[in-house]
């Protein structure tokens, strides 16, 4: 049966009606772009009963010379809304959200993906597909600029030579989330190196990448990377373990977006919030690994009471960094005790971990409690067989149905590209093929 609420009427239908009037300075440019947008039916009558004409904001216009756009197309990555001005006339403007295509259309479904790289020969594939990209300092030099392999002849640089081609190839509708090669430069450095992704990307695209630190303070850097580097991740002062939430917090009081990342418990989520971050994460795969490793074990140390798989569990949470080296060389009865803290906060054994998404679900609780309406979740670092087909599951369990537009799922291309197929596909292209034959 056919509903007057599911109409839909263009602007261009409701002026050539003669219900809705034209701001005087309107450009015929303009008004190509906004005429063919679709006005819900039960809002014509607010339309037309109350706005004396239309036009455009100044903001409206900055995107569309900003992106220069075919003429008649309003870009993707925006969202059309009305202004209501004192005079009585309504404006069209355009608000940034990656959950729409071209000319005010959402994109297919709610929940949005995003690729982790900076690759523009393996994001080509896909620009239409994602409406967000991920560029950490690894992804941008050993996967692409540095990899021989990847950078085919070396033809790019400098990051900020991948950063413009990108762009080319993603157009208006994807943020590019880009991090500092370094977040204890000084600030000054910081943002004149962010001055420089902003003048690339423009603001529209751009969303800085701020990662947690934890316990590391700046000087502590060479002794990260050499491997002499003693504290536990538990062993960070106040100063340490809120610098990252600082820096992504003093980004957004200069009005930038950010996408505040490293989060991998779900006691991180609510304290990262508060720094206001366009973008938070939760990581999947190191969390999810590692914690069925230590379930098995941990199973068949009770069973048998094999000191030496006490010792694998000591060795891979030192591997790990859930232990400091003072832990991994104390105590193993006080190793085993924190191994089954660990398998009980994660829910490792219960309906609510047992995918190894309880960080996850937690997360999307945190955030529908916020008071960030525009945050959204990227769920990140997957691998395996099992990992995104678990995630593909759980964003469809009826407690989340009012959180999937939230949701932005990332992972390498060539990850995703995995679970675009299945067996069946041979087996009915070969029947095709047949026939054919």
């Amino acid at each position: 049966m056919i509903s007057v609420k599911d109409m839909k009427v263009t602007l261009d239908a409701l002026h050539a009606a003669g219900k809705l009037s034209l701001q005087p300075g309107l450009s015929e440019d303009a008004w190509k772009r906004i005429g063919q947008l679709e006005v819900a039916a039960e809002d014509v009558a607010l339309l037309t009963g109350s706005v004396s004409a239309l036009g455009v904001t100044d903001e409206f216009a900055k995107v569309i010379d900003t992106f220069k756009v075919p003429a008649g197309v309003v870009p993707a990555g925006f969202r059309p809304v009305f202004r209501y001005g004192a005079d009585g006339a309504a404006q069209v403007d355009l608000k940034r959200d990656i959950s729409y295509g071209e000319n005010g259309v959402k994109r297919p479904t709610r929940v949005l993906y995003s690729a982790d790289s900076a690759n523009p020969y393996e994001v080509a594939p896909i620009k239409d597909f994602v409406a967000n990209l991920t560029c950490n300092p690894a992804i941008i030099y050993d996967s692409f600029i540095n990899n021989p392999k990847a950078n085919v002849g070396g033809k790019f640089k400098d990051r900020y030579e991948v950063m413009q081609e990108l762009c080319k190839i993603l157009g208006p509708g994807v943020d590019i989330s880009v991090e500092v090669d370094n977040p204890f430069a000084p600030e000054g450095e910081i943002f004149e190196e962010i001055a420089r992704f902003e003048e690339i990307l423009t603001p529209y695209r751009l969303v800085v990448k701020v990662p947690h630190t934890g316990p590391l303070a700046k000087e502590d850097a060479p002794a990260l990377v050499d491997g002499s580097f003693q504290k536990g991740f538990e062993d960070g002062t106040v100063e340490t373990n809120f610098y990252g939430h600082n820096l992504a917090y003093r980004l957004w009081q200069k009005g930038y977006r950010t996408n505040f990342t490293l989060m991998f418990e779900p006691h991180q989520i609510a304290l990262a919030l508060q720094a206001k971050p366009y973008f938070i994460n939760t990581f999947i795969k190191q969390r999810f690994n590692v914690t069925f490793a230590l379930r098995d074990l941990m199973a068949q140390y009770d069973a048998t009471g094999d000191i030496a798989l006490a010792e694998q569990m000591r060795d891979l949470m030192a591997a790990e960094d859930m232990l400091s080296p003072a832990e991994a060389a104390g105590s193993l009865a006080k190793v085993i005790d924190k191994a089954k803290w660990t398998l009980t906060y994660r829910n490792a054994c219960n309906e609510e971990g047992a995918d190894g998404l309880d960080s996850t679900r937690h997360a999307l609780r945190v955030l529908r409690g916020s008071n960030l309406p525009d945050s959204r979740l990227i769920i990140c670092s997957m691998g395996g067989e099992l990992i995104y087909p678990h995630i593909d599951k759980m964003l469809m369990e009826p407690e989340f149905e009012d959180m999937i537009h939230r949701v932005v799922v990332t992972a390498p291309p060539a990850y995703l590209s995995r679970f675009a197929s299945a067996s069946g596909v041979l087996t009915y292209q070969r029947t095709f093929l047949k026939a054919v034959k």
